[in-house]
């Protein structure tokens, strides 16, 4: 039986995969393209969507689109910047928003037929936008709004045609899900035909076509990516064809090395060894500040280790490839795609590895899919949960959530103008609540209309409930452009003290410092039971003195299931508070903080 499809449209930024990866959940087949495709690609399909874009379509480089595919008379659905596409397109009009959300908002539902039959009066859903729809297209009516965006949603129900400028692909869309069911199942009409099984069959067939007769050298981790990707390979090619290697950089968790031998043992894996790599990684990065550059630096390092290993060994380079447990998230952040834009280097995706990709000497069997999708193949596989389940850990290890320094800080007047704007809009946010607000004078990375931020996090230092403190989280990096995430001091209320940045760099002090930071979270994490509750839980160090007492730890618990948009977790406070004890009984940590900000508009790593 023919399979139904459904055409997704990559406008750019992170959502295309996304979108396609939905569709594939509700047993449908999914097919990406670019927007210049030839009108004949979308001719087969039983409905298009229109993803979402990090570009402004009030920019002269903006993303077009083949406008031709509008005559097909095809269910269309465009999300954000598909929504603007369809209304520009077809005689609506787009404005810049006076307004930029990012996060939740509060839509209510004006009609319930569509995409949205069957949801409730009032939805939540997630935006993130710089503009918006100012005038509907001849045929469209409005089905969806909130205080901030008077067309949030829109339809041509003669036409089959929908448009929406929130994201119903995120989890954090409450009913985004019944949305694209209804768009996919019931406008779209098409059969469930698709699964996970059907992945396992066909990348069977690829790996075996792609490695042919020779053998694939495999960098592993011990993280859930690279293990099953080397129980795939197992399944294609057998154990003899596979030689595995773990590098110890020297960022490694406490007691990485032991678990990763053990876990890889564990899998039946005979061919493989660790290699101690930690001098080269200290020395290479020793003074680097620059988040790009340590990931640029690590990533080809751990091809330099790869090389020499491979020498070592007498393997003949020629007959083998190089195996990695990349997934689409690591493309995308790494402006993987034609539009996307560049959030981080992953280390899978510096300069080296881009080489060998060219050159066909680079196999990913992972590449197309998201954590979860992930972690259901690896079950699948017959994978043990522990190894499944496991919380995800950079390639770069610790070295990127520990934040280096020159030490020199920008203007006071510049960070007191933030603040004061900080506080006015707590006040106007939430009026009844005190907190008092402090720039920290060091940088992260954020995601904010799908485009890399590099700016100051804001800590607000009083005490509230979860529900308000991320109210005004979302409304403070909302309204202020300097700013892309949002801390909550745990030491109590007011000011905690002095503030202090330090010049820092990558050395052993302050990694096994935060070795033992990011041991007592895992320890709480299995004690109480939290490893499926949160997603993942980065562990940073700052080095901000406090006091004279010491760097800073930052604690990062997330939500999520693809990592593309992230809830932080709302601790118990009981749980947060026995951490926070135990972290500030390690000699050179001087404050914990709490990350409150969901992504966008802040990436799950600071860096």
């Amino acid at each position: 039986m023919e399979e139904d499809r459904i055409i997704v449209v990559d406008l750019g930024g992170q959502y295309a995969h996304l979108i396609a990866r939905r569709v594939r959940e509700l047993g449908v087949f999914s097919e990406i393209v670019q927007p210049d495709a030839p009108v004949s690609a979308f001719r087969d399909a039983k409905g298009i969507i229109l993803s979402g874009s990090p570009y402004s379509i009030c920019d002269l480089d903006a993303v077009n689109f083949n406008n031709e595919v509008f005559s097909l008379e095809k269910p269309l659905l465009g999300i954000c910047y598909g929504h603007q596409i369809i209304a520009r397109e077809n005689g609506g009009e787009i404005k810049s928003s006076t307004s930029k959300e990012f996060g939740f908002a509060e839509m209510k539902v004006l009609k319930k037929e569509g995409i949205f039959e069957g949801l409730d009066d009032t939805e939540r859903i997630w935006m993130s936008h710089h503009d918006e729809v100012s005038v509907l297209p001849p045929g469209a009516e409005v089905i969806g709004a909130t205080s901030d965006c008077g067309i949030t949603a829109m339809a041509d129900f003669e036409k089959n045609w929908y448009g929406v400028q929130f994201h119903p692909e995120v989890v954090h869309t409450k009913h985004g899900a019944k949305m694209l069911e209804n768009f996919v199942l019931k406008i779209c009409k098409c059969r469930k035909t698709w699964g996970m099984e059907h992945y396992i069959e066909d990348q069977i067939n690829e790996i075996r076509k792609t490695v042919g007769d020779k053998k694939v050298f495999i960098l592993a981790s011990g993280g859930v990516d690279s293990t099953v990707t080397i129980a795939l390979l197992h399944k294609a090619l057998g154990k003899e064809r596979i030689y595995a290697l773990h590098v110890d950089t020297g960022f490694m968790r406490k007691n990485e090395a032991e678990d990763v031998q053990k876990g890889l043992a564990d899998l039946g894996l005979s061919e493989f060894h660790i290699v101690d790599a930690g001098d080269d990684f200290f020395s290479a990065l020793k003074g680097v500040i620059d988040p790009e550059k340590k990931r640029e630096i690590i990533g080809n390092l751990f091809i330099e280790v790869k090389n020499k290993e491979i020498k070592k060994l007498g393997f003949n380079e020629d007959e083998w490839l190089l195996g990695q447990g990349t997934i689409y998230p690591d493309t995308i952040e790494t402006a993987g795609t034609k539009h996307a834009d560049r959030i981080k280097t992953h280390h899978n995706r510096v300069e080296l590895v881009q080489d060998l990709i060219k050159q066909g000497k680079i196999i990913e069997p992972l590449s197309q899919l998201y954590k979860d999708e992930v972690r259901e193949l690896g079950e699948k596989l017959g994978l043990p949960a522990e190894l499944v389940w496991r919380h995800p850990f950079p390639g770069p290890g610790l070295a990127i959530r520990a934040l280096c320094s020159d030490g020199k800080e920008e203007g006071a007047e510049y960070f007191e103008k933030i603040e004061e704007k900080a506080a006015k809009v707590i006040a106007e946010t939430c009026p009844d609540v005190k907190f008092t607000v402090k720039v920290l004078p060091v940088k992260s990375v954020g995601v904010q209309g799908d485009m890399r931020t590099y700016r100051h996090p804001v800590a607000i230092f009083g005490d509230a409930d979860w529900e308000t403190i991320e109210k005004v989280s979302t409304s403070l990096t909302n309204s202020l452009g300097d700013v892309n995430r949002v801390v909550w001091a745990i030491s109590g209320e007011g000011d905690i003290g002095e503030f202090k940045l330090q010049e820092a760099d990558l050395n052993r002090e302050r990694i096994e410092i935060l070795q033992e930071a990011d041991a007592v979270v895992n320890e709480a994490i299995k004690k109480h039971d939290l490893a499926k509750k949160i997603w993942q839980f980065p562990v940073v160090i700052v080095p901000l003195d406090v006091n004279n007492a010491g760097e800073s730890i930052v604690l990062r618990p997330v939500e999520s299931k693809e990592a593309m948009t992230v809830s932080f977790y709302p601790m118990q406070r009981e749980i947060l508070n026995e951490i926070a004890n135990k972290l500030l009984g390690i000699e050179g940590v001087g404050a914990v903080f709490y990350d409150v900000t969901h992504k966008p508009p802040a990436t799950i790593e600071w860096e």
